[in-house]
């Protein structure tokens, strides 16, 4: 393996989870259940069944979340119902405002990249996917869709955990 493939691998490994892979492969059509137990600085993957409620999501071509805004309790186990209303595909990534960003620069570089995360939800248009995921920690998060060019355009939006 040459240095730079190897530097290349070196640190892909590095990144986050969220960094590390990219597509739409994405857990469309998967049940929340078996996705594998994550935990991270904002949350851990969710149990289905301890979900406290449901927060329907919806993502546009207007690069835009509705809501863009969310609150939730500290502890609290939320399924997010995301449904993709463009004619594009579209995502919802929750993290912290660093992590998405710098997730949105390496999806410049590699757009291609493939990934299936708890915290992620990759939605071809018309259809629908969730996330159940527990926010553990108080603080300010975010949720993007980082398909190039997305996420520069404003689809962002916020989740505070009281």
């Amino acid at each position: 393996m040459g240095i730079a493939r190897a530097m290349l691998v070196a640190a892909l490994v590095a990144l986050p989870g969220a960094a590390r892979a990219h597509g739409d492969a994405g857990k469309q059509g998967k049940a929340a259940a078996a996705q594998p137990m994550v935990e991270t600085g904002f949350g851990r993957t969710g149990d289905p069944r301890k979900a406290a409620r449901t927060v329907r999501v919806d993502m546009s071509d207007k690069m835009r979340f509705s809501p863009d805004a969310i609150t939730v309790k500290q502890g609290e186990t939320v399924r997010f119902v995301v449904r993709n209303s463009g004619k594009t595909m579209h995502e919802m990534i929750l993290g912290t405002r660093k992590e998405l960003t710098d997730h949105a620069e390496m999806m410049k570089k590699h757009p291609g990249m493939e990934h299936d995360e708890p915290y992620m939800a990759h939605v071809g248009p018309g259809k629908t996917a969730e996330i159940v995921w527990q926010f553990t920690k108080a603080g300010e998060f975010y949720f993007g869709c980082l398909m190039p060019g997305h996420f520069e355009a404003g689809m962002v939006g916020k989740i505070t955990v009281r």
